[in-house]
């Protein structure tokens, strides 16, 4: 909710009132952005080791002021307290790694010359000035803390437009940034509507990080191809899960509940169809069925809660018609399938279905709530092909004692998990994450996350002669000269 001048932040606990926040006014955005690029100015020429002390020390004091983190988190998004801790253990995770590779990602390096000897080509990574972030409610701090430190690392200033509901969670990152020593302007929060401040931000920053929907994405793409500036995007999902006939099913069948469920469902490389063989199908539905029986559902700041709230009523609203829709044109409920306004007023069960066919809205599209569908097929080339055959193509897993990876590298996702749903390859901080076709462009995380973030420079240095015919040689003499020069260097390795 908003007004003219304050955002209303609700808990979803509760729906009480947690806090107001002023509204940036789309016209004051230019002069944010302008002071971002008077700070860039000076911060693009501070070495890179003296920018990753800034990260070390937020990666400390993100543990150091853990607890107040989770509050604000859970205070925002209602999702259980062990799902705020993993942005936690994320961003300071990630700010620890990043830092620690940067310099080494940034450095200048000797490329080979136009002619051996005389030609002397080097390649540096130059900031693009002040970068934009966009970012969703579902992780407001851990994903504005990493895309945030790569853009700061590689020399940048950042101007974050965090999620209407999720404003002091990314206040609370920008304050923890200044006690890490990061000088004042580089990194600015505009609270506001995306409608309000997306356009404004898109005409002045460099380049746009966003996080969100595929039809906001595409927009937000647009805008950026308009001014020739660069933009990645994680977008949306539909993520796979395989189980083949050699998984451990009992593994299986609790990581399937991580990944189905953690962050109650509203996880971008979260599980929402898991294929099954035939093989195990009925071991692993009684495994995750009695998984699934264990979780306890609830909202509260204590630890004993591992689904929590849904984020808002418009969230609970797509869950209920997913599943609603599901069930009138044939699916079965095997766990859940409910609304739970006595525990608080956007809880929903978890819910496992069978039966899905091509008719129903969760058999495509991104659902984003607490709700799997599982599917029994034949083969592991059957498993592949559905998995795959999605207009997403963002994350995916596979549960197998010995064909892992031989499968994962069938499936077309960015990232493929192995006997896990999603930490694994979210949480290598030092390799790349994004999505394939309608899931994204771009990637975060790794030394593509940061170079995205930089525009390659040669320089080359030309010594002694010039690429050119030397004087009486003639052009027919320096053709023939350079042929076989040219030949020479052609047949060696150099």
């Amino acid at each position: 909710m908003s007004s003219n001048r304050h955002l209303v932040v609700r808990c979803p606990f509760d729906d009480s009132v947690y806090g107001t926040v002023p509204v940036t006014p789309p016209e004051q955005v230019p002069a944010a952005i302008d002071r971002a690029r008077q700070a860039q100015a000076a911060w693009q020429n501070v070495p890179v080791t003296v920018r990753a002390r800034v990260f070390r020390r937020l990666a400390r004091l993100v543990l150091d002021h853990r607890d107040r983190i989770l509050d604000t988190i859970q205070s925002e998004t209602g999702k259980a307290r062990l799902s705020a801790f993993e942005e936690v253990m994320d961003a300071s995770r990630a700010a620890r790694v990043f830092a620690a590779e940067a310099p080494g990602q940034l450095r200048a390096r000797r490329r080979r010359g136009a002619i051996p000897v005389l030609t002397r080509a080097v390649e540096h990574n130059r900031p693009l000035g002040v970068v934009g972030i966009i970012n969703p409610w579902n992780y407001p701090f851990n994903l504005p803390a990493s895309d945030s430190a790569q853009a700061l690392l590689a020399g940048n200033a950042v101007v974050l437009k965090p999620d209407s509901q999720t404003p002091f969670t990314a206040l609370l990152l920008a304050e923890l940034l200044a006690e890490a020593g990061l000088p004042d302007g580089l990194f600015q929060v505009l609270p506001g509507s995306g409608a309000d401040l997306g356009p404004a931000l898109v005409a002045g920053v460099d380049f746009l990080m966003f996080t969100g929907s595929t039809a906001t994405g595409r927009l937000l793409a647009s805008a950026c191809a308009d001014r020739l500036i660069g933009f990645s995007g994680e977008l949306g999902g539909k993520n796979p899960l395989l189980v083949l006939a050699d998984a451990d099913i009992a593994a299986a069948a609790a990581g399937t509940v991580r990944a189905a469920f953690a962050n109650t469902g509203q996880v971008c490389v979260g599980i929402e169809r898991a294929y099954v063989h035939r093989a195990v199908y009925e071991e692993y539905l009684t495994e995750l069925l009695a998984e699934v029986s264990g979780l306890r559902l609830g909202v509260g700041y204590d630890w004993k809660v591992d689904v929590g709230s849904l984020a808002s009523a418009r969230q609970l609203a797509t869950v209920s018609a997913h599943v609603m829709d599901a069930v009138s044109k044939g699916a079965t409920v095997l766990a859940g399938g409910r609304a739970r306004p006595d525990l608080g007023p956007y809880c929903y069960e978890p819910t496992v279905l069978t039966d899905i066919t091509e008719e129903m809205l969760l058999c495509r599209e991104e659902t984003f709530g607490p709700v799997l569908a599982v599917y029994r097929v034949e083969s592991d080339d059957e498993a592949v092909a559905r998995a795959n055959d999605s207009r997403y193509g963002l994350n995916a897993s596979v549960w197998s004692a010995r064909r892992g990876p031989e499968i994962a590298a069938r499936v077309r996702a960015g990232t493929v998990n192995v006997n896990e749903g999603y930490a694994a390859t979210w949480g290598s901080h030092a390799a790349p994450i994004g999505g394939m076709g309608e899931s994204g462009v771009g990637r975060r995380h790794g030394g593509h996350g940061l170079l995205k973030y930089t525009e390659p420079q040669t320089i080359a240095v030309q010594r002694l002669h010039p690429i050119a015919p030397p004087a009486k040689v003639g052009n027919e003499g320096y053709a023939k000269a350079m042929t076989l020069g040219i030949r020479l260097l052609n047949g060696v390795s150099w």
